[in-house]
């Protein structure tokens, strides 16, 4: 994608506006640090997806189902060791969302609007929506777990989900141990049966190839870990920019950080691999499309949010999977309505709106819901 070259621009000027004091405004360094990790993470898809190339499918296949999701792992990290977080718990949700709804849903309409009809891989799909139920029970039962405990102590406050709780620590810790587990056991599953495998490529370039030429690698090995190196320390410095201007950004918006994390951080770190499921409905290949986004949503779930979890104890302070009832609710009725879509191996212009539709309305409700926080808060909480 040439338009990744241009986008690069905006990564020295992140650098200008953070470092330059003439310079400085926090509202435009959160603009140019969205802009700029935009085309650093499509160049980390790809030069993953080359080394995968190099080193044959078993080794790329793991180089993918580890690699695939690092941008906006690094920006989460950043943002854990900053102590946001709700920030990262609202991109998990986002993430997980803006695959299953709103990039699911753009593939499906707009490939839908050019084929007509689009058939792919049922039993497939079928295997990633089971692997994404079972994703979204593990986050639902902890925040079920915890929703209970507060009821019975009388300190249920809806509106927070950071929490010191030792068993809800031990339960989230254990959770996301067998999420893991699970995950693993998927890429064994994938290995063994490529065919009716649940993971996918993470790259940018090869998926726009055609067919005969997607398994020609452009880069070296040394140039594919040049561009690997250079492009993730580029994204750690621009995480730590944007996290930084994060709290003038939504002050000066109106908005909370748990919207920002919902909707804005996702698609920054996803938007380059994102655009190419598009392309690939587009191109009636609805296998890869598919791939592409439940894929992506499962190697959040599975694997991106329990990894967090083990991750954040390393700054002193333990990320839960305990999550506003919203969250998990908007979760479990997105993976209901992407898996009846795909259940039957076909897909139209219609099923994709559906998507999109719904993602909408949880936009929405997700803006409003933080929007009125503050005073809900004061009339909702319960007495100690």
């Amino acid at each position: 994608m040439k338009w990744l070259r241009l986008m690069l621009v905006f990564v020295p000027v992140a650098f200008a506006l953070e470092f330059i004091p003439a310079l400085r405004n926090d509202l435009l360094l959160f603009v140019v640090c969205c802009l700029g990790l935009v085309p650093l993470a499509g160049y980390l898809g790809e030069a993953t997806e080359e080394l995968a190339i190099h080193t044959g499918p078993r080794i790329g296949g793991l180089l993918n189902a580890t690699l695939g999701n690092a941008a906006e792992l690094i920006i989460t990290i950043v943002a854990l060791r900053e102590g946001k977080f709700e920030l990262v718990k609202a991109s998990i949700t986002g993430s997980i969302l803006g695959n299953l709804l709103l990039i699911l849903g753009f593939s499906l309409l707009l490939g839908g609007l050019r084929h007509g009809i689009q058939r792919f891989d049922r039993q497939q799909a079928g295997v990633s929506a089971s692997m994404m139920t079972l994703a979204v029970i593990g986050l639902m039962i902890p925040t079920l777990f915890e929703v209970i405990r507060e009821v019975e102590l009388g300190r249920l406050d809806i509106f927070n989900t950071v929490v010191e709780d030792p068993a809800l620590n031990r339960l989230s810790l254990g959770v996301a141990g067998v999420l893991m587990l699970l995950y693993v056991l998927s890429l064994i599953f994938s290995f063994r049966q490529p065919e009716r495998g649940v993971g996918g490529h993470v790259g940018v370039e090869n998926h726009s190839m055609d067919e005969s030429d997607a398994h020609q690698a452009k880069w070296g090995v040394p140039v594919a870990l040049a561009v690997l190196a250079a492009s993730t320390l580029a994204i750690v410095f621009l995480s730590e920019f944007l996290v930084g201007a994060v709290e003038p950004t939504t002050e000066a918006l109106g908005l909370s950080e748990f919207f920002v994390g919902i909707i804005v951080i996702p698609l920054v770190g996803n938007v380059a691999e994102h655009i190419v499921g598009v392309q690939m409905a587009l191109k009636n290949k609805m296998d890869l499309s598919m791939t592409i986004s439940l894929g992506s949503s499962m190697q959040v779930a599975l694997f991106v949010a329990p990894l967090l979890v083990f991750v954040s104890l390393l700054f002193g302070r333990e990320l839960t999977l305990f999550f506003s009832l919203l969250e998990v609710a908007a979760l479990a009725l997105s993976v209901l309505i992407a898996t009846i879509i795909s259940v039957d191996g076909e897909s139209n212009w219609l099923e994709g709106a559906q998507l999109l539709a719904v993602y909408t309305i949880v936009a929405m409700g997700f803006f409003y819901l933080t929007a009125g926080i503050p005073e809900a808060a004061a009339l909702l909480r319960l007495p100690m």
